[in-house]
């Protein structure tokens, strides 16, 4: 029997200026995963230790990822998945990204890799429209890729990968809330006027130029969201205090992480990422929330292999 056991990361989406097109990968915080060929054809879920998932192939964003792949390919094999889930669900970092991602990667592994990472990007992509009602590929892509990553389009798909300034960290404060990335675009509005758009082009090229460049001061004026961010903090208690206190401590910036809740800050260092974490805390300490801080590198490799 043959098997391959993974990490499988989680990840960070948007980036405030970046909808739908930026994302990176968190070193400290995933799920795992084992992926097993079996004698019997198609895809089987066979264990989800963790959160309450369906085991139903079609149902769940493993399975219909997998079921994308194997539908590109001719094999005389199947797979069975077992799933052991640390990232929530709705918890806005990548948890059915990683899911549908791990799932394409160890079964690429185990067929001896006839996809390229694009087309495994593709594959996991169906598992984030069964998620969310949307094919986005902004948390599957540094699943797979590992630093930070781009989207430059999407017909045809291209992904980019940027690799993070050394001294970068991030803080993620993960109120133990669900806001369900399918509710959280429904609160988006479908026209933005022309003077916001510029500004939010003018942010994500300059955020691009200061990933490249190592320009921690330009990364830190370009972390600003004109669009999506207004419309969807509503839904995240204590979010603006908490964008602020961390800003005033010395992150680089804050904004929301994927759909919410959870609230990321890019810090330069380890030392100011775990002082806005304990600022994160004494923050929602003050509410009757409770919460995860995360405090990560970022992962330069992205799903890495366990056994």
């Amino acid at each position: 029997m043959r098997e391959i056991k993974i990490f499988s990361p989680a990840t960070v989406a948007n980036i405030s200026c970046g909808f739908d097109i930026l994302g990176l990968c968190l070193d400290t915080i995933g799920d795992e995963m084992v992926v097993r060929e079996v004698a019997e054809k198609g895809i089987k879920i066979t264990h989800i230790i963790g959160q309450d998932l369906p085991f139903e192939t079609e149902n769940n964003v493993a399975g219909v990822a997998a079921l994308a792949l194997l539908a590109n390919i001719e094999t005389t094999v199947g797979f069975e998945i077992e799933i052991y889930k640390n990232i929530k669900p709705g918890s806005g970092i990548g948890s059915s990204a990683a899911s549908a991602a791990g799932a394409v990667f160890a079964i690429n592994e185990l067929l001896g890799k006839p996809f390229s990472t694009m087309e495994l990007i593709s594959f996991a992509m169906q598992g984030e429209k069964l998620a969310s009602g949307s094919a986005h590929a902004d948390n599957v892509s540094p699943a797979l890729l590992g630093g930070f990553t781009l989207v430059r389009s999407y017909e045809p798909l291209e992904v980019l990968k940027i690799d993070a300034p050394t001294e970068l960290y991030v803080t993620i404060i993960h109120p133990q809330i669900e806001i369900k990335t399918s509710a959280s675009r429904a609160v988006l509005k479908n026209q933005v006027p022309l003077k916001k758009m510029v500004k939010q082009m003018g942010n994500f090229g300059g955020l691009i130029s200061g990933l490249y460049t190592s320009n921690y001061d330009l990364i830190s004026r370009s972390l600003h969201d004109e669009i999506i961010e207004p419309n969807r903090s509503v839904l995240i208690p204590e979010f603006n205090q908490v964008k602020m206190s961390v800003s005033n401590a010395g992150a680089l910036g804050a904004g929301i992480s994927g759909s919410g809740p959870s609230i990321f800050a890019l810090c330069r260092g380890k030392n100011i990422a775990t002082k806005v974490g304990g600022i994160m805390s004494e923050i929602y300490d003050k509410t009757d929330i409770e919460y995860e801080i995360h405090v990560s590198k970022i992962n330069p490799e992205g799903i890495r292999i366990i056994k």
